[in-house]
């Protein structure tokens, strides 16, 4: 009798209260005309690939991130045509491209790939970076999950099927940008999820002055894909022992517990960097967002970080959790580029958007949707999804019809319905 008597007690103080809480977050999400119209117009704006209009190709680092939306208006064929494309113009030791142009508009300037599968298309690939293979991975595996389509895992192109090109795809990442001593993936040095280095010459491109280093957003975006693949294959015995490596190495090396933030580099031959510059001061958002996407965390290190972000914005004047890194990196360091310009402090929905994804999936629904706030009324209030936005004047930058701007919020809001529905 007791028992129940504290049971009764407790269901009343602490349960009912909160189930009420629920209902009424639940209620306010569903009549928040915001998410309505700011669904409605991305879905306007990715009916085309590109990444935007300043963009004449297609980026699959992008394309991964609003493939989804492309299922709602167009065809699954046709979003299927485009990812056929990146196996078509993928290297023979497996690594995929950044992105893709029609020949004719091939004059931005870069070494341009040439593919006889593909022969009236140009690409081209940032190799400073290495997300590329991993964004592909993704990419096919949320077109399988929301089409349906396992057919074209079989899809046979020169030889290989689709399943046996990610498989390269994944296997160049550990061949070509692999630390051995830290069992790490390895790329050039950037700004967290950033393609630019700092060192001079064309920014995009390994040259000799590139410094190899290992950061959070390269490790967790190929977790992301080991453990995706690993469903995709039906291989989980191969690929999940290749992901918990990965993820106990990040905690081991990158993560430091004491701060709750990641390492921004861990360097393999020296930095570029001033000796008396303290580069472990500066918190790296981007890549920490996808660490808790790939479920590198536990739910007291996932609100540590979100509280670490929201300081970080509350900062600057015209912030949002979106902001790439803070403080940023000082000219002097990172001449290629300035302070608050693009990646080094500007302000990304792309990224800021992931984040409420994975703080929507981790249960914290609240923080969530308090935190998308300022990223609708920013994208109403300019009346485009813009690209970043400058944090001290709040102007908005770079392509004004970015689709992963677009995908991300899409996403975004469409997880927060589907839970106030349930709720």
């Amino acid at each position: 009798m007791i028992k129940k008597v504290f049971f009764f007690a407790y269901f009343m103080l602490f349960t009912l209260p909160a189930i009420a809480q629920q209902k009424a977050l639940a209620a306010r999400i569903l009549a928040d005309q915001r998410l309505d119209t700011i669904q409605a117009r991305a879905l306007q704006l990715l009916t085309g690939f590109t990444a935007g209009a300043s963009y004449g190709e297609v980026w699959i680092r992008d394309f991964n991130t609003f493939i989804k939306g492309s299922l709602v208006v167009h065809d699954k064929e046709k979003v299927k045509e485009m990812l056929l494309l990146f196996f078509h113009m993928q290297g023979r030791d497996g690594n995929i491209v950044d992105g893709m142009i029609p020949k004719q508009k091939a004059q931005a300037g870069y070494d341009y790939i040439y593919s006889d599968l593909a022969p009236e298309w140009a690409a081209h690939k940032n190799t400073v970076e290495t997300d590329q293979e991993s964004s592909l991975v993704q990419a096919v595996y949320k077109y399988v999950r929301h089409s349906g389509d396992t057919g074209i895992l079989h899809t046979v192109i020169d030889h290989q099927t689709v399943l046996q090109r990610l498989a390269a795809a994944l296997q160049y990442v550990h061949n070509a940008r692999w630390s051995s001593r830290y069992n790490l993936v390895t790329g050039a040095t950037t700004i967290d999820w950033g393609d630019v280095q700092p060192e001079k010459g064309w920014g995009v491109v390994i040259n000799d002055h590139t410094k190899w280093s290992i950061d959070i957003y390269d490790n967790a975006m190929y977790a992301i894909a080991l453990k995706e693949y690993a469903e995709l294959s039906g291989d989980a015995a191969t690929y999940l022992p290749l992901y918990n490596e990965l993820k106990n190495n990040v905690r081991k090396y990158l993560w430091q517990a004491g701060k709750n933030k990641y390492l921004p580099h861990l360097y393999l031959d020296g930095s570029p960097f001033s000796p008396d510059f303290k580069e472990d001061e500066i918190l790296y958002t981007g890549g920490s967002v996808c660490a808790i996407l790939a479920g590198f965390h536990t739910t007291r290190e996932i609100k540590s970080i979100n509280r670490q972000m929201l300081a970080a914005a509350a900062k600057e004047k015209y912030a949002t959790i979106g902001i790439t890194v803070y403080p940023p990196y000082p000219e002097k360091e990172f001449p290629n580029m300035k302070p608050y310009v693009y990646q080094n402090a500007g302000d990304w929905t792309w990224f800021g958007g992931r984040m409420i994804q994975a703080l929507t999936e981790q249960g914290m629904v609240k923080e969530a949707y308090e935190e998308l706030g300022p990223m609708l009324d920013r994208a109403l209030s300019h009346h485009g999804f813009y690209e970043w936005y400058d944090v001290q004047t709040g102007a908005p930058k770079g392509s004004g019809d970015f689709r992963g701007e677009a995908g991300v919020l899409y996403d975004a809001i469409t997880l927060l319905k589907d839970w106030a529905r349930r709720h």
